[in-house]
């Protein structure tokens, strides 16, 4: 079965399908029909039922989220008023072909692990079966029960866990238990089986390494988002393992925490009851208890300064790597640079300009004669000019002298305006000396 332990799926909703389900029946007995042995013989309806099935499968794995399928789901899924698809196998093996699916048991044997069998009864005869998969291709329908993966869900799905990791508080640590990361996990893998194969992609895009521990998985997880991760080391597992110790004193903590608070409340009722001795006991219980409690705490801070100089001695490493690789680099790059040759190439520079600075001079100095030539034409060419506008001057005629009078043209105006005002009569009667005042001035210009 394509899930063991679990019922097929049943049909896809009405929302799921496409409006020609119900509405169109040629149509759709034609899409029902089994494809024929050749494509030659019609191509164009060949590729129109290839189409519209590929289509539909694969939406139908990314609506439901889940990376396992096969030909038995699949012809649930889509039965309508009691008939499957008969070409659904031919449909599956070319998605085959294009490597939109992968059998399972094909990408569990291209993955290098030791741990596939492990939790789920996988047992893999990888030599045999893959070898003659990888030789021969996809070229065999395959079985209604066998397990076939939809690769790119698989692929955003290993990617979804990588970032709910990153994201956690689980990535302050280097190393993570695999029940615990389980555990994180539970609400994007539906499945056990679903969160091996992520993280089989995970490590087959080598951001993921997997060792048993003393019958424990321990997974490592890379540090970046583009990063390789690293092989799991002797620093790996002790710190693994000093994360479990620390799991195990807080725990002890805790039980003892809550030990002594019963012995407080044991030593309370039999203090009511009147039982004083069976009090005694109860406290003397409770002290040995918290120095317990008080000797785990210092241990517990003992583990936690180890862990956190372990920490820092990582990111000192990290740093230094990166001072190393900036020397190298440095030195790399002044690889052939040197005091001696960089004194040269100055003054080949000082050289050049100061030849450069020569050669604007005397192009320079070609364009000076040629203008103190130009000047020289000027210069005539302003005497000859000069000359002719001294000729116009002569014969210019005389200028009127009562133009050039001004003084005098200003006392005719006082007179003419003198006559105005005695030709009021109103004036007349009230300055009879203003109407003598002109006349001088009039005689003068007579």
């Amino acid at each position: 079965m394509c899930s063991p332990g679990e019922a097929p799926p049943g049909p896809a909703a009405a929302g799921e399908l496409p409006p020609e389900w119900e509405t169109d029946d040629e149509r759709m007995a034609f899409l029902f029909s089994a494809f024929k042995q050749s494509r030659e013989v019609n191509s164009t309806e060949w590729d129109s039922k290839m189409s519209f099935w590929v289509g539909l499968v694969l939406a139908r794995g990314r609506r439901r989220g889940a990376v396992r399928t096969c030909l038995r789901e699949l012809q649930n899924g889509f039965e309508r008023r009691g008939s499957v698809p008969l070409g659904l196998g031919t449909v599956l093996r070319e998605l085959l072909r294009r490597g939109k699916l992968q059998r399972e048991s094909d990408f569990m044997a291209s993955v290098d692990s030791s741990w596939i069998s492990w939790g789920v009864g996988v047992f893999i005869l990888k030599p045999l079966k893959w070898t003659l998969s990888s030789v021969l291709g996809d070229s065999k329908i395959p079985e209604e029960e066998e397990v076939l993966i939809y690769v790119e869900l698989l692929q955003e799905k290993a990617e979804e866990v990588y970032h709910l990791y990153q994201s956690s508080a689980l990535s302050s640590h280097p190393v993570v238990s695999l029940a615990e990361l389980c555990s994180l996990c539970a609400g994007l893998c539906p499945d056990e089986r679903t969160f091996y194969l992520l993280l089989l992609q995970l490590q087959k895009e080598k951001r993921v390494t997997i060792l048993e521990q003393n019958g424990e998985k321990i997974v490592k997880f890379a540090r970046g988002l583009h990063a390789k991760v690293s092989p799991m080391n002797d620093v790996d597992i002790g710190v693994y393992q000093l994360m479990q110790s620390e799991q195990l004193l807080s725990q002890k903590v805790e039980s003892l925490s809550q030990e002594a608070e019963k012995c407080k409340e044991d030593a309370r009722s039999a203090c009511r009851a009147g039982k004083k001795q069976l009090a005694l006991r109860c406290l003397r219980s409770r002290r040995r208890t918290e120095r317990r409690i008080a000797e785990l705490h210092s241990k517990l801070d003992a583990l936690q300064g180890i862990l956190d100089r372990i920490y820092a001695s990582q990111t000192d490493q990290m740093v230094f790597n990166a001072y190393q690789a900036g020397v190298g680099a440095l030195k790399l790059s002044m690889k052939d640079v040197t005091v001696e040759r960089a004194e040269n190439l100055v003054d080949q520079i000082q050289e050049l300009c100061d030849t450069q600075d020569e050669v604007a001079q005397t192009l320079a100095g070609v364009g000076i004669n040629g203008l103190e030539m130009d000047s020289e034409e000027l210069e005539k060419e302003l005497d000859s000019l000069l000359q002719d506008s001294s000729k116009d001057s002569l014969d210019l005629p005389a200028v009127p002298q009562k133009v050039l009078s001004a003084p005098m043209a200003d006392a005719e105006l006082e007179a003419e305006l003198e006559q105005l005002s005695v030709s009021a009569g109103d004036l007349a009667q009230k300055i009879p000396s203003a109407s003598s005042e002109p006349k001088p001035a009039l005689g003068l210009n007579l």
